[in-house]
């Protein structure tokens, strides 16, 4: 039976479908690791960027050559050597035109290639494109067998399968991709600092991340800005090939007269698009998310420019900037992870002094390849000089067996011993160089190529020339990029990472006054406005419901509540729902315990003091700073003792100096508050002892004034008892009846 007409079926292989599942993924992942989206560690380029490139030279769209139509590139790129979609070789091709994307273009384009704002580029049919100088740089040798070249995908044509140029570009540019398992992102650096730590590595191949960090400081973003991280933090990311660093705006103040200013940003992070980042700052003003900034301007033109309006004259610019940079990407965090692929084709996470290490052995190597290429010309070029020697020594003998002779070429070898080479460029010289002029100039060349060829198999055989032959090559390029030429001028600056501020509140939230309301089965809400206290009662509540507590605050308070097992809950003044209705248990907001009551609600303010009192007796003072909680599981500050509740929260006056507790018993005594420690949680001490029953009250006074309380009844009258000695006693004392006419709840009031 023919093969036309075999059945298909004698060609199936049977095999588990995991093993041939893996076997494929396997094929692709490597396909897509090696051939797409890491980089090579010692030209930095993509395969796509490097055929590109290539391409681009091919037809001579050299630095001063004319530009030519993208779409001819593309089409050459995708025809020759990358069989990819058109529209992702072209995109490639836009990123390296891009002076916001790379920190050294690589493509010099004419036309519309995008901009910072997010815009596409304009159809590769309508743009141009020519190579920069930074491109012709790192494919500088070419020619000079510096490097292996490989097939095409068709087996028509030869591509490199890496640049030899000095141009450190994987460090200078940065990549960013994402593979299959793994992904690469490496941020743009400076490349006068790439070539002083080169330098370094060259005379010191061992010297460690710290001492290449001398000059390299950290990345150079092409949109500038400031980098917020330590110098310990940047070297610990070094080493190590991966890590994180803030990257702020740059920005500044701008005096508008009589004490009114705009802040004007300059730079913005990398991969920010400006256009996202003022619809950012917009929604937070037309969300009321930032109180403190009325309006921001992009008068951006061929500069960035974004101008932020405060509210008002005495906002501070940097509470401001600091809300900006906690609310939107002016604070951005670039992600490096150094992955690339050695010079085996392996993928791994590289440091700096690997990477760095890497791009100086590849030098190495390309220097020592183009010297032996050009050592082979020299060579090649001396055997047909010496050949051309013996003819114009021989003149008259060399015409004649031309003349004369059939086969001429075979007799010129016989007679004076040449080679077949030789032979063939006397048979092939013009006459007219047989002049005496010709001789001369053939003399002084050997002269110079046997002189050269003395040096190139020198530093071929001399590793200490190369190295020195290569520190010069290193310093020629860094005169073109140094710091005091305007490519090479250091954009990104470095600040130290400022301690966390605390944003004010004001900031965040509007300023309004409210009138806050706790119901006895813990419902709470925020009226508008500072209401009548008194009408609190009138207030609408659930039916078997009252008003517990009732106080004014602002919507930037923020609100203490405690409990009577001990802790105490922090709740945002902004967060309450309003008054409308009978507002929302206030469990929402806290994380109560089932069996806690609240024994007090009130607004925070700071450098207040509290005594804190158990029903056993024991108490302390704390400051308010140690009540705030972070969290909605509160903060554990009193650690009551088994069978006892927390049972009061009383505001301490500065200038109260003694101290009054009132039990069930109706046992007074009265001590010096400073008996009292200041704690910041825990039980506290005795404040006083009992037989039966626990504590009632508790306050502070001043011992001068004497001791008030309010009279029954209507009459709100309140009356005061000087006479105090018979109370007073140590802390801890057991008490005595209080004076004729105290409440008789036991209460202060």
């Amino acid at each position: 039976m023919t093969s036309e007409f075999a059945d298909p079926f004698d060609r199936i292989v049977e095999s588990p479908f995991d093993e041939a599942l893996s076997e494929r993924y396997l094929v692709y992942a490597l396909s897509t690791i090696t051939a797409r989206s890491l980089p090579d560690v010692r030209d930095g380029l993509k395969p796509v960027h490097r055929r590109l490139l290539w391409a681009m030279r091919l037809l001579r769209l050299d630095p001063a050559a004319g530009y030519k139509k993208c779409a001819r590139v593309v089409g050459d790129v995708i025809g020759k050597y990358h069989p990819h979609g058109d529209q992702s070789v072209y995109d490639a091709m836009v990123r390296l035109a891009q002076d916001f994307a790379l920190r050294y273009p690589l493509v010099d384009g004419q036309g519309n290639f995008g901009n910072i704002d997010g815009d596409n580029a304009a159809a590769m049919r309508y743009t141009e494109a020519r190579l920069t100088a930074a491109a012709a740089a790192l494919m500088d040798g070419l020619d000079e067998g510096t490097v292996p070249f490989r097939l095409t995908y068709n087996g028509e044509e030869e591509e490199p399968e890496v640049f030899p140029g000095l141009f450190p570009n994987l460090l200078a540019n940065g990549a960013s991709g994402i593979a299959v398992g793994m992904a690469t992102s490496i941020p743009p650096h400076n490349v006068a600092e790439l070539i002083d730590a080169a330098m370094i590595l060259i005379d010191q191949p061992d010297a460690g991340t710290d001492v290449l960090m001398g000059p390299v400081k950290g990345p150079d973003f092409p949109t500038g800005g400031v980098i917020v991280e330590t110098e310990e933090a940047i070297r610990d990311i070094y080493t190590a090939g991966r890590g994180a660093m803030r990257v702020r705006a740059r920005w500044r103040v701008e005096d508008q007269g009589r004490g009114a200013y705009v802040i004007v940003v300059d730079e913005i992070p990398y991969q920010v698009q400006k256009s996202k980042l003022v619809e950012q700052i917009a929604t937070l003003i037309n969300d009321r998310k930032l109180p403190i900034l009325a309006d921001v301007r992009d008068e951006s033109d061929a500069e960035l420019r974004l101008v932020l309006e405060p509210k008002s004259r005495t906002v501070e610019a940097e509470i401001l900037m600091e809300s900006l940079f906690k609310l939107t990407d002016l604070e951005n965090r670039f992600n490096l992870n150094l992955n690339v692929l050695d010079k085996g084709r392996t993928p791994g996470v590289m440091g700096l002094h690997q990477a760095l290490g890497a791009y100086v052995d590849h030098q190495i190597d390309v220097l020592v390849r183009r010297a032996t290429h050009r050592l082979g010309k020299i060579e090649d070029r001396l055997e047909l000089l010496a050949g051309y020697l013996i003819a114009y020594l021989n003149l008259d003998e060399v015409i004649r067996i031309i003349r004369e002779e059939d086969d001429a070429k075979a007799e010129l070898i016989r007679a004076f011993e040449l080679t077949d080479r030789q032979a063939e460029a006397i048979l092939n010289m013009r006459l007219r160089s047989l002049r005496k002029l010709e001789e001369m100039e053939i003399r002084r060349e050997e002269k110079a190529l046997t002189a050269e060829r003395r040096e190139l198999k020198a530093l071929i055989a001399s590793p200490a020339l190369q190295r020195e032959r290569l520190k010069d090559d290193l310093a020629r390029l860094r005169a073109t990029y140094g710091p005091d030429t305007d490519i090479g001028r250091r954009r990104t600056g470095f600040s130290q990472a400022a301690p966390m501020r605390d944003i004010p509140v004001e900031a965040m939230v509007e300023r309004e006054p409210i009138t806050v309301i706790l119901s006895a089965k813990g419902w709470v809400r925020a009226m508008k406005g500072h209401n009548d206290l008194s009408s609190a009662e009138a207030v609408k509540f659930k039916e078997g419901d009252g008003p517990a507590y009732a106080f004014h605050a602002q919507t930037t308070d923020r609100l203490v509540l405690a409990t009577d097992s001990g802790r105490f809950f922090t709740i945002a003044a902004d967060k309450l729902p309003g008054g409308r209705g009978f507002g929302e248990p206030v469990r929402l907001m806290a994380d109560l315990d089932g069996d806690a009551h609240v024994i007090a609600f009130f607004p925070w303010h700071a450098g207040d003091r509290f005594l804190l009192a158990a029903s056993d007796g024991r108490g302390f003072v704390i400051k308010s700073e140690d009540l705030i909680a972070e969290t909605r599981k509160g903060r554990q500050v009193a650690s009551p003792k088994a069978g006892a509740r927390l049972k009061l929260v009383r505001p301490i006056d500065p200038q109260d100096d003694y101290l009054a507790v009132i039990g069930e018993n109706r046992k007074l005594v009265i001590f010096p508050l400073s008996e009292v420690p200041v704690m910041a949680r825990g039980q506290g001490v005795m404040l006083q002892r009992y037989r039966d029953g626990g504590l009632a009250d508790a306050r502070g006074f001043v011992l001068a004034e004497g001791l008030s309380w309010k009279m029954g009844g209507e009459t709100g009258r309140i009356r005061t008892e000087t006479d105090l000695l018979p109370w007073r006693a140590a802390r801890g004392a057991a008490g005595r009846t209080p004076p004729m006419g105290f409440p008789r709840d036991n209460r202060f009031g």
